[in-house]
């Protein structure tokens, strides 16, 4: 049993309640650069194309409409303008808004599409339904950093935004250059999408604190007239979640824990890997809690499912779509199989599969077995000849040696790309310009397999994927805008010392022992920071110890001043050079580091 496309039911849901767009949808940035469109997608108004899964095409479709719309008396959403949708609960005085997507400017385009057909509501309170960037990065495009309003968000929101968004940000945003297909046009041969939405904005993205956490299932608060009960969801779609019910309007945001895709246990962009355990029951728990009394549920992506008895069968397929995941992964797990091997054997039933919204076109059963695999038991497949292995430079050098040459091996590839075999194909093209990098017929082979590989995916990731490595194979690395610096300013002050202490090159700091007392004056409070066998320690303490240099100023002023200030503008006791020298063996995070290529 497949799909069927002759059911038109998501698009009937994608269309209902629309109430404007504009005509020609383009947003603009610092310099007037463009940081978001959606008038390439165009295309996809069309019949399709054989370079297009149909699957896919169709998806694509369905996230390519774009406007703001009506989901139910008095909540609006403003979709594609954006990765994700922003939602507007108008309230007694004003309105609540939803998950402000990834840019300021993307925001600030949705709210004054809302205020155009709704009046100029006045912002009374922002909630984050969980801690990715597309759910809070618009912030400052709808209240101004100084606001008062409740910012809303589950507990631990805060950590986990920075932990993905900060810590682990360069790497991340360059992986997901990949997975956005950040640098392919938009076209049947290109970029269509990436199955949850359109794509990333490339603007500037910020955070405000929150400043009402919810911390418990059923704690119910009433903000500006509107009551919301809240579900707490940890350990699912993202470390920090929740979904939430407005019983005074039947209606249940169910924030990015049911969308209409199967969604990644392991991001490929890269997150923590999720719990399909959890994610399974906290759906379930949501039937039981608010289901039977939902006339309408909404996301913070794709389009709204109306109807009780709709909204129950699509969240029953949703839980057992990741229960099976799960619970047949452990299964052939623990008969002995690996991870890739369990990703190969393993498919869905029937039923699931003939649902549109269980298919993969953001995650799929391949990568998601394998997060669930290493999950329970890591990297290691438990095979010793793979405990040890070469990293992807010399283990090119090997192949190629074994295979006659680089020429040889790029022969031998096109020889099992011409054959079918895509998948090997690519091992053996990878091999070559990691032996070779320098080899244009090694990375033209290469860029062959991949291009096709990403014509015939239906997972909307996988063919961005595919298709820029390509691109880069044939073009060399791009450039990215999107700014991820207006997170800096929500940062606690551990975290801010955080971000110094994973840029400490460690061999050159192994035989300096340097501390700094830093007083904050506005909280009250001391941290010490010792620069220690090659770590940068740092921690809160009411000890008093002498230090290298002590350094007393404010929060302000301590972001200013590892933000390029002087040590002239803040009170200094004992040894200025300390924080030279911890300065001096910091390095510099590289965005755009290579990925298909050595």
């Amino acid at each position: 049993m497949s799909a069927d496309f002759a059911d038109r039911t998501d698009f009937d849901n994608a269309d209902r309640g629309h109430v404007a767009s504009l005509d020609r949808l383009v947003v603009r940035g610092t310099g007037d650069a463009v940081v978001w469109e959606m008038d390439g997608y165009a295309f996809l108004q069309g019949e399709g194309a054989d370079t297009v899964h149909p699957s896919l095409w169709r998806q694509s479709q369905l996230t390519s409409k774009h406007g703001l719309y009506e989901v139910t008396d008095g909540i609006y959403q403003v979709r594609g303008y954006d990765m994700s949708n922003v939602t507007f609960v108008e309230s007694d005085t004003g309105v609540l808004v939803i998950d402000p997507l990834i840019s300021v400017e993307t925001a600030a385009a949705a709210i004054a599409l809302y205020r155009q057909h709704r009046g100029e509501r006045e912002v009374r309170a922002v909630i984050y339904t969980h801690a990715h960037v597309d759910h809070f990065g618009g912030v400052l495009g709808i209240v101004p950093a100084d606001t008062d309003v409740p910012i809303v968000a589950p507990e631990h929101f805060l950590e986990h935004a920075v932990s993905e968004n900060v810590y682990a940000g360069v790497a991340m945003a360059r992986r997901g250059y990949y997975y956005d297909g950040h640098s392919l046009t938009k076209s049947a041969t290109g970029k269509v999408g990436i199955g949850l939405g359109p794509g990333g904005s490339t603007g500037s993205a910020t955070l405000l604190a929150p400043t009402l956490e919810i911390t418990r299932t059923g704690q119910e608060e009433t903000l500006d007239g509107v009551r919301i009960v809240f579900q707490l969801t940890p350990d699912t779609e993202s470390p920090a979640e929740m979904n939430f019910f407005f019983p005074d309007r039947r209606a249940l945001c169910m924030a990015e824990n049911t969308t209409h895709v199967m969604h990644n246990i392991l991001t490929l962009r890269g997150a923590q890997v999720r719990d399909t355990r959890n994610w399974s029951r906290y759906i379930a728990e949501t039937v039981e809690l608010f289901a039977q009394d939902a006339d309408v549920a909404f996301a913070s992506h794709h389009w709204p499912t109306w109807g009780t008895d709709a909204i129950v069968e699509y969240l029953t397929e949703q839980r057992d779509l990741y229960a099976y995941l799960h619970d047949q992964t452990l299964r052939h797990m623990n008969q002995g199989l690996i991870g890739s091997e369990i990703a190969e054997i393993l498919t869905m039933p029937p039923a699931l599969d003939a649902k549109w919204h269980t298919h993969g076109y953001y995650g799929s059963v391949s990568h998601n077995v394998k997060a669930i695999f290493q999950r329970y038991v890591g990297w290691y497949d438990g095979n010793p000849a793979h405990l040890w292995q070469h990293p992807p430079e010399a283990q090119g050098q090997r192949y190629v040696q074994l295979l006659g040459g680089v020429a040889a091996t790029v022969a031998r590839a096109r020889e099992f790309a011409d054959d079918g075999d895509l998948r090997f194909a690519a091992e053996l093209a990878s091999h070559a310009v990691f032996a070779a990098p320098d080899d244009a017929d090694a990375k033209e082979a290469l860029a062959s397999v991949l291009e096709r590989l990403g014509f015939g995916s239906e997972n909307a990731t996988w063919r961005n994927v595919y298709l820029s490595g390509a691109d880069e194979l044939r073009r060399g690395i791009g450039t990215t805008t999107l700014s991820l610096g207006g997170l800096a300013v929500a940062l606690t002050t551990t975290q801010l010392f955080d971000t110094l202490a994973i840029r400490v090159v460690g061999e050159r700091a192994w035989d300096l022992h340097v501390s700094v007392a830093w007083v904050l004056t506005d909280e009250g409070q001391t941290y010490r920071m010792e620069l220690s066998n090659g770590a940068l320690v740092h921690f809160p303490t009411s000890t008093e110890r002498p230090a290298d240099l002590t350094i007393t100023l404010t929060r302000r002023e301590l972001f200013a001043l590892l933000g390029g200030g002087s040590l002239d503008d803040v009170a200094t006791a004992g040894d200025t050079g300390a924080l030279a020298t911890i300065l001096s063996v910091l390095d510099e995070a590289v965005p755009m580091f290579p990925v298909v290529t050595p």
